[in-house]
């Protein structure tokens, strides 16, 4: 669990609270601090001020790589709540917004809810990375193929598609469905879809 606040108070409470119900923290006293160390952190929910010098929490927001966003699920937080920032805060990403003080049951509801999806999201992106790791083995023709496999089509078709002969393409189709570790051209596609390919 992160914290990007520059009020030494407000980081030492909320720390203090989310350490009491279990949770590890990290405390930033400036949002530019975590963007820099964020690549290597463990993943966990952000806590961030709206209201900071230099890059403010929207700014912050603006400037979070959207590889990264699967592993830090954001919370905004703010003494100075209004609708409109409320509104930007989520259309750039946030996931919740909380007006300061917060009722500690309020906050701790958040987080639970968003570390519980947290955990479902890396599972999911572990499988996508694997899966693209997969389909990188793949020669550009067995690459070639698996696309218009995705589209539908018969390996016959395919193989007409290609412009190679059906046999080419069954050999083609069995080495690629052992490149990816797959016993069927569905679990193929499959391994395809979660990479995200799409067909063309």
């Amino acid at each position: 669990m992160y914290i990007i606040d520059d009020d030494q108070v407000v980081r030492r409470s909320t720390s203090f609270l989310l350490s009491s119900a279990h949770y590890q923290t990290r405390a930033f006293m400036a949002a530019a601090d975590f963007l820099d160390e964020a690549p290597l952190l463990e993943p966990g929910c952000v806590l961030v001020d709206i209201r900071m010098p230099e890059l403010d929490g929207l700014s912050f927001l603006e400037h979070f790589p959207h590889e990264l966003r699967p592993r830090f699920p954001i919370v905004m937080i703010t003494a100075h709540g209004d609708l409109p920032s409320a509104v930007r805060a989520m259309k750039l990403g946030a996931r919740d917004f909380l007006e300061k003080p917060f009722e500690e049951a309020t906050l701790l509801g958040v987080l639970n809810s968003l570390s519980d999806g947290l955990e479902a999201a890396l599972t999911l992106d572990l499988a996508r990375q694997q899966s693209r790791e997969r389909i990188g083995r793949l020669t550009p023709r067995e690459a070639d193929l698996l696309r218009t496999l995705l589209q539908g089509d018969t390996t016959k078709q395919a193989a007409h598609a290609l412009g190679i002969s059906v046999r080419t393409a069954e050999m083609h189709r069995s080495n690629l469905l052992d490149r990816l570790g797959a016993r069927s051209v569905a679990e193929a596609i499959r391994i395809a879809v979660q990479a995200g390919w799409v067909p063309q």
